[in-house]
């Protein structure tokens, strides 16, 4: 099928968390259920200050006697470093799996050649790796582990047609999907305010992790009064981290962005009042729409 795609995350990197107790240690950091990580299971999940606000992102998959984590490259060493400040005692190795590269498969028939139902986290082993539906949304297709040494010969050789990640962004930034630091602020977004509930990277019924008790308290105090959301900008994107205005008031700011159909879509936050009537919003002299995902509650 020519309109399956694959792309090489290059942005993104793999750690390797192993040892007998990382699914204990593990459950008590972040902000999913990781009793449910298995070979056949993925989740999507955060990493959290004390504070609840967003620190990391990352997929998790079970492995052999390992948990791998798809997660920022650039960050994975600062992921890494902070995981092992609560490591203390416990049995559980963190290092990175610079062996494994990560890619996105979407696209008509992506899910089907992977031999793969559209059921969020849903995974088996393909083109020498293992492949995941997104946990976020099937949506978004899925994503796979797999040797970095020949990953693109292996994934044309499944009959994927290897893209830009412009495409895959495109894809994303439409549906109102972030992608770690690109569009979370760290040490300022918080995961409410972001999609996790419902892009499935939250469970409320697992206990204590790290900055649950402020997420719990934003959900059901309803004390979110923002939202990442996906907006058409009328032209080229201006840059990452531009304030958004309403009647010349501050109003949100645009996270990543990517080119699409003659303008450009992106990704920002915006105060919920500043939607309340569909006034113009503007980021420096190009006007935005923001466009509410089908998903999204609010």
């Amino acid at each position: 099928m020519a309109d399956s795609k694959a792309v090489v995350l290059e942005h993104r990197g793999v750690l390797r968390i192993g040892g007998a107790e990382r699914r204990d240690f593990l459950q008590g950091i972040v902000s999913n259920d990781v009793t449910r990580v298995t070979s056949e299971s993925a989740v999507w999940t955060a990493f959290l200050t004390p504070q609840g606000k967003f620190l990391h992102e990352f997929f998790l998959i079970e492995r052999e006697d390992a948990f791998l984590a798809d997660c920022e490259a650039e960050r994975a060493a600062d992921l890494a470093r902070r995981l092992k400040l609560y490591k203390l005692r416990a049995q559980v190795t963190i290092e990175a799996a610079d062996d494994l590269a990560v890619a996105a498969l979407f696209g008509a028939g992506a899910l089907a050649k992977l031999e793969l139902p559209a059921e969020p986290g849903r995974a088996r082993p393909f083109a020498g790796g293992l492949a995941f539906v997104d946990p976020r949304l099937p949506e978004l297709g899925a994503r796979i582990l797999l040797p970095k040494a020949g990953a693109e010969a292996a994934l044309g050789e499944a009959g994927f047609s290897m893209t830009a990640l412009a495409d895959y962004d495109a894809l994303r930034i439409a549906a109102g999907v972030p992608d770690g630091s690109r569009d979370l602020e760290v040490e300022k977004a918080t995961l409410l305010e972001s999609g996790f509930d419902e892009l499935h990277g939250i469970d409320w019924d697992k206990g204590c992790y790290m900055g649950q008790e402020l997420t719990a308290r934003t959900k059901y105090r309803g004390l979110a009064k923002k939202r990442l959301i996906p907006v058409e900008i009328a032209g080229p994107a201006p840059e990452p981290g531009t304030a958004i205005t309403r009647d010349g008031k501050e109003s949100g700011t645009l996270r990543s962005a990517v080119a699409h159909n003659g303008g450009s879509i992106g990704l920002a936050l915006l105060r919920l009042d500043a939607l309340a009537d569909g006034a113009p919003l503007m980021a420096g002299e190009t006007e935005v729409t923001p466009r509410k995902p089908a998903w999204a509650e609010f």
